[in-house]
């Protein structure tokens, strides 16, 4: 059984289709890089696989089960795409807002992942004072701290610098083939995700594309879409080549 099955799915604001008839399934332990251009429906998609959003019509199961059991959540990790800093008044310092995701975390794993993210010297410091950046990585480490079995992320890399979204994406690789943990990256950077993902969801309101990057690469659809020069440099399948 896929860990995520969606059949049919759609999805509208104000009688305007957002997503039209998505059907694609998940297998447990893939990692699945979601892309698309913007307005394509990427995050509507997310949120009406984890409950946040009804469907108009469609189907969406969840480790086999109808969504929006509270044991399923204990199970997901997920960031959410976000657009502006916390305010400087935030009650929270980063340790924290980490261990909200995992009240019963031994000490220790909240320190492995306070430092695996590179954020432990700010352990103490509040959210509200740290930099767009900073802040992502805390809430990265909220994510990741109670090992879920699957994980959801919308843009993670957003304002993150280049040396530290490398990390990220490496981490993520990590915990996937390392740990078998099922992840889903949602992400604008379709030119890098090939190295890292297993297989890859194009989605522009319906789904243009659903499979392996091998698939992609020998896909004569793609390389209508984007000529074979991008379609390589995106599969990733020729970089040793």
């Amino acid at each position: 059984m896929p860990v995520i099955r969606v059949r049919d799915l759609s999805f509208g604001y104000n009688g305007q289709d957002v997503l039209s008839n998505i059907s694609f399934d998940v297998a447990q332990g893939d990692y699945l890089g979601v892309v698309g251009p913007n307005g394509s429906g990427k995050s509507t998609l997310m949120k009406c696989i984890l409950g946040i959003l009804q469907p108009r019509q469609g189907d969406i199961l969840l480790f086999g089960e109808a969504q929006n059991r509270f044991c399923q959540w204990r199970r997901i990790g997920y960031l959410p795409q976000r657009l502006g800093t916390l305010s400087t008044g935030f009650p929270g310092t980063v340790q924290e807002i980490v261990r909200m995701g995992r009240t019963d975390s031994p000490a220790r794993k909240m320190r492995d992942t306070l430092e695996m993210l590179g954020i432990a010297h700010l352990a103490g410091r509040m959210i509200g004072e740290l930099s767009y950046g900073e802040q992502q990585r805390t809430l990265l480490a909220r994510a990741l701290v109670h090992d879920p079995d699957l994980l959801i992320f919308d843009e993670p890399t957003t304002a993150l610098d280049p040396a530290t979204r490398d990390i990220f994406y490496s981490l993520t690789r990590e915990i996937n083939r390392l740990h078998g943990t099922t992840v889903i990256l949602v992400t604008h950077d379709i030119g890098t995700i090939g190295q890292f993902a297993r297989t890859l969801l194009y989605l522009d309101k319906t789904v243009v594309f659903s499979g392996t990057f091998v698939d992609f690469c020998a896909s004569a659809d793609m390389t209508g879409m984007f000529g074979p020069v991008s379609q390589h440099i995106i599969c990733h399948q020729h970089d040793h080549t």
